[in-house]
């Protein structure tokens, strides 16, 4: 594989790792488990059994096993042809992936704030239409 194929793979394939991890971590529909992880991990009687459901609560974290799942799956190698390939790759892709969750986070925290604004507005003139008219 030329070294631009692996680059494009590389920013390619962080993509639905970037978004299996962040779905996982972080969006409504598995929040029962990892609300039930993050509870665990709080009160876990050992230190291996809060690290285990620690790793389901942090993108960062978790990104490094869906990575891996990836990597599997693919046997995407990056600039070498042996082991030290997958391991490069690994990293590489963890690291690419967090960028776009990263990125991603930044532009939900643009949203929530267009949209608390919007409401405020909202507000506003809903108040100001009451006020003006007559009773």
């Amino acid at each position: 594989m030329t070294i631009y194929l692996q680059t494009a793979w590389l920013f390619l394939l962080a993509i639905p790792i970037a978004c299996i991890a962040w779905t996982v971590t972080h969006e409504e529909v598995f929040r029962e488990p990892r609300e039930y992880c993050i509870n665990r991990c709080k009160s876990g009687k050992t230190i291996v059994s809060r690290k285990f459901f620690y790793l389901f609560t942090c993108e960062y974290c978790f990104s490094h096993y869906v990575t891996l799942f990836f990597l599997i799956l693919t046997g995407y190698k990056l600039l070498m042809d042996d082991w030290r390939g997958y391991l490069i790759a690994w990293f590489s892709l963890v690291w690419v992936a967090n960028i776009y969750m990263s990125f991603f986070n930044f532009i939900r925290q643009d949203i929530k704030i267009e949209k608390s604004e919007i409401a405020e507005i909202e507000k506003k003139r809903i108040g100001n239409i009451k006020k003006a008219a007559p009773l």
